[in-house]
């Protein structure tokens, strides 16, 4: 199919299709009963180790080898993730120090500092689909469409409990089932969008996208320590909610490591 295709349009596709297996993700949603405070916070812990892990085996590693292929040696690459991630995050906390994010606290239920953190975290999983999408579209941009295959595969199946990530997050703020699905197909609707931008700048400016894997990274680290964890923690009943971040984080961990 993509071998017919030019570059840009093979990007664009292979984004897509990577981008719509958050709504895989989203399914078991649909057929779970509403979940009690304590599986919503078991939940929401799955959903930040599962954060926790793409932001370190999906962005930043990646990031680090896009540099060293570009001929940046070790440091070099670390240094420049480095400030990427740090940048990321420092942006993301002057938006919650001055932005009016108190815009975000709403839900049918739930306090609104939790639904502020809930709609960050959603925000953060959206924004940091951007660059995946990008890596997508790189990869086939550059007229090679095995390689472009297996990015899209690996990131569309990484994607899967990432909107399963969204879903959860959403349905813990009171809203119904096909809310939270749709929630976790919105959040990969821009991976297209990376995809065509990626595949159209891969040959003009192929430095960008190791900085926009950072800065997504950053963006999800900070959301993820600062607001989702001290949630999680506050209310936790017994440690479920570390029970679930360490499942989310190895399962990520896992499928990061094992598809490359």
């Amino acid at each position: 199919m993509f071998e017919t295709m030019s570059p840009v349009w093979a990007g664009t596709l292979g984004s897509l299709i990577a981008g719509l297996m958050t709504a895989v993700g989203g399914v078991p949603i649909l057929l779970l009963k509403r979940p009690t405070p304590a599986m919503e916070h078991i939940l929401l812990g799955f959903a930040a180790g599962v954060m926790l892990a793409a932001s370190f085996f999906s962005l930043i590693i990646p990031g680090v080898a896009v540099l060293q292929d570009g001929g940046a040696n070790r440091s070099v690459a670390a240094a420049t993730m480095g400030a990427a991630v740090l940048i990321g995050a420092a942006v993301i906390g002057l938006l919650n120090r001055y932005a009016p994010v108190n815009m975000l606290a709403i839900g049918p239920a739930g306090s609104p500092a939790l639904a502020r953190r809930i709609w960050m975290f959603v925000i953060a999983i959206t924004l940091h689909n951007f660059p995946e999408g990008m890596a997508v579209g790189v990869s086939f941009g550059g007229g090679d469409v095995a390689q472009g295959s297996a990015t899209m595969m690996g990131i569309g199946i990484q994607n899967i409990p990432e909107g399963l990530a969204v879903a959860t997050a959403v349905s813990a703020l009171g809203y119904g089932r096909w809310a939270a699905f749709a929630a976790a197909l919105a959040s990969g609707l821009v991976e297209p969008v990376g995809g065509l931008l990626g595949a159209t700048a891969v040959a003009a400016a192929p430095g960008l996208l190791p900085w926009g894997l950072g800065l997504a990274a950053g963006a999800m680290i900070y959301v993820v320590t600062a607001e989702i964890i001290p949630e999680t923690r506050e209310k936790a009943l017994g440690e479920g909610s570390m029970i679930g971040l360490m499942i989310g984080l190895v399962g990520m961990m896992f499928l990061d490591i094992a598809l490359g």
